[in-house]
């Protein structure tokens, strides 16, 4: 599904800022699998999104995606089948549109934008089912602007737009980190719930330990550009939150604090 091979990425090149990060970095992900990424700041967690994504080339090495070398293909042709969901609400929906408004422009992602109308009404009900699923009511605010629901509403109508549109890879960029208690349970619960009725393959960079273990089928930590933590399966299943404690302590030991 997805391998980046022999990675090299370099920051601030030629000043005494000068910092490699990915130094022949290899990683891969699975058709199916359900991936937790965790680690401390500046341990190259978003960098790889970016990298998957296509918002930043590598200096070297590859991004191969479903056997196709993806490594120099612009951010918007990946968008066919790599969906994003931010950590910022606000970044994955329009906040002047209304909920039916937002759908409909993802409907026509992959297609052509003509002087036609760009609401498909045959589709009206599918996307109240679609919200449904949420349990926040939002099938019965269609005609609200998204710009007036709260922070994990809109959270939550972006990331069933991001799976709606038969993404092969879905990225969730702290897409809980933003949210109340209350909100990132629901968001999680959700995603969990879209994942595994859809089998789309998932990678989650997250600061919140507890959903690092308790989602998904493999659990991966970074340190300084490196995966120094990588388990799936029956092992993963094991894993306590007070085991990825101690990990990171060790880590935050051998940074000075």
């Amino acid at each position: 599904m997805l391998e980046l091979k022999n990675i090299c990425t370099c920051f601030n090149k030629g000043t005494v800022d000068e910092m490699t990060l990915f130094d022949n970095f290899n990683f891969s992900a699975n058709d199916g699998q359900f991936i937790s990424i965790v680690g401390s700041n500046g341990s190259g967690k978003t960098t790889m999104l970016n990298l998957i994504c296509g918002t930043m080339m590598p200096d070297s090495g590859q991004v191969i995606f479903d056997g196709t070398d993806i490594t120099r293909m612009s951010e918007y042709r990946r968008a066919k089948d790599i969906g994003r969901v931010f950590q910022d609400p606000k970044m994955g929906t329009c906040s002047s549109l209304t909920v039916l408004e937002n759908f409909a422009l993802a409907d026509n992602k992959n297609g052509r934008f003509g002087l036609t109308g760009a609401i498909n009404r045959k589709r009206i009900d599918y996307y109240r089912e679609l919200l449904s699923q949420c349990n926040m009511g939002l099938e019965d605010r269609l005609g609200v602007q998204v710009g007036a629901l709260s922070g994990g509403q809109r959270q939550a109508i972006a990331l069933v737009i991001a799976g709606m549109t038969d993404v092969k890879l879905l990225i969730l960029d702290e897409h809980t980190a933003a949210l109340d208690p209350k909100s990132s349970e629901t968001i999680m619960q959700l995603t969990d719930q879209l994942v595994s009725r859809n089998n789309t393959t998932a990678i989650m960079v997250t600061h919140n330990l507890r959903f690092a273990v308790e989602y998904g089928d493999r659990l991966v930590m970074m340190h300084r550009g490196e995966c120094v933590m990588d388990i799936a399966g029956e092992e993963k299943a094991k894993i306590v939150v007070d085991d990825i404690v101690d990990k990171f302590s060790e880590i935050s030991i051998e940074l000075g604090n």
